[in-house]
């Protein structure tokens, strides 16, 4: 009798695209001096993102103090010093007559006492002033779990705050080694108690059961994290992690559906789902956006 054979998932497949919207948010990035972590990670949909005429900017510079297995931003000693960039952040937001912008940045472990977080809270501060119409939604390191850092970033007010626990538990030591899978929930945790809708996501693809994205799914949402992505972990380079699997669509379904079922009011899955892919949307399903 001929046995059944699971069928091979393969990698998902990137639309590559450049239409006009695209070239004006290149324009706009590059004439602003800004890095995006669009280009800085590799995301795999930069280029619908920037044709829908959204990007996601990354502050304190492009130099990373940690090594993350699974991320392409250059690590070293940072040599940042740009007291302008949030000012020319917030002109570039204007110029791009956005109604929702992710702000992300590399960790920068190295600036005492607050790690970043007073360059953060201007950030957003100048945003909301010079592009009023736009809710702001931060995607933040850890700052080591120093919660003066954390509320410089909270007093802001950003409409959406959003930290990535990366992967489930068990294999959070080696994918972020200089990271540490309980204080990021801490980190969310505090979000979610100063009143911030909150948002994480993780990666599938790394080494994961099914049955531990589900018990993380639950440990966030109970926390209230009413937001969570989950996509396909892709490797950058020869030098960072490998693809344990390629997941199916259809688990992927399950995972959004679940997740719904448990009480997230949003679930982003899919193959190619980042942090901030649709995050427009996500937003106004949020009530955030109108």
């Amino acid at each position: 009798m001929a046995t059944m054979q699971t069928p091979r998932i393969s990698k998902p497949k990137i639309r590559l695209q450049i239409g006009d919207s695209y070239k004006f948010v290149d324009q706009v990035v590059q004439g602003n001096n800004l890095h995006t972590v669009c280009e800085e990670a590799r995301c795999p949909n930069i280029y619908e993102c920037w044709n829908r005429g959204t990007a996601t900017i990354m502050i304190l510079g492009d130099v990373c103090t940690r090594a993350c297995g699974f991320c392409s931003v250059k690590t070293g000693r940072p040599t940042w010093n740009d007291p302008s960039e949030p000012t020319r952040t917030a002109m570039a937001v204007k110029k791009m007559k956005l109604r929702h912008v992710v702000i992300t940045s590399v960790d920068r472990d190295d600036l005492k006492p607050d790690f970043g977080a007073e360059i953060w809270a201007e950030t957003i501060r100048k945003i909301h002033h010079y592009a009023p119409s736009c809710s702001v939604e931060v995607l933040t390191p850890d700052f080591q779990g120093f919660y003066p850092a954390l509320e410089k970033v909270f007093a802001a007010d950003p409409e959406i705050f959003s930290h990535n626990v990366e992967c489930v538990e068990r294999i959070s030591k080696d994918v972020r080694s200089q990271a540490n899978w309980q204080r990021s929930m801490s980190v969310l945790q505090h979000s979610v108690d100063y009143g911030i809708l909150t948002k994480t996501g993780i990666m599938a693809g790394l080494g994961e059961t099914k049955d531990e994205v589900f018990a993380t799914m639950e440990e966030v949402v109970n926390i209230g994290v009413k937001i969570f992505t989950i996509g396909q972990y892709l490797q950058p380079t020869q030098n960072h992690l490998p693809v344990d699997r390629y997941v199916g669509s259809g688990e992927f379904d399950e995972y959004k559906k679940r997740g719904l079922e448990m009480g997230f009011t949003v679930v982003e899955s899919g193959p190619l789902v980042r942090s901030s892919y649709h995050a427009d949307e996500q937003a106004r399903l949020s009530g955030i956006l109108i």
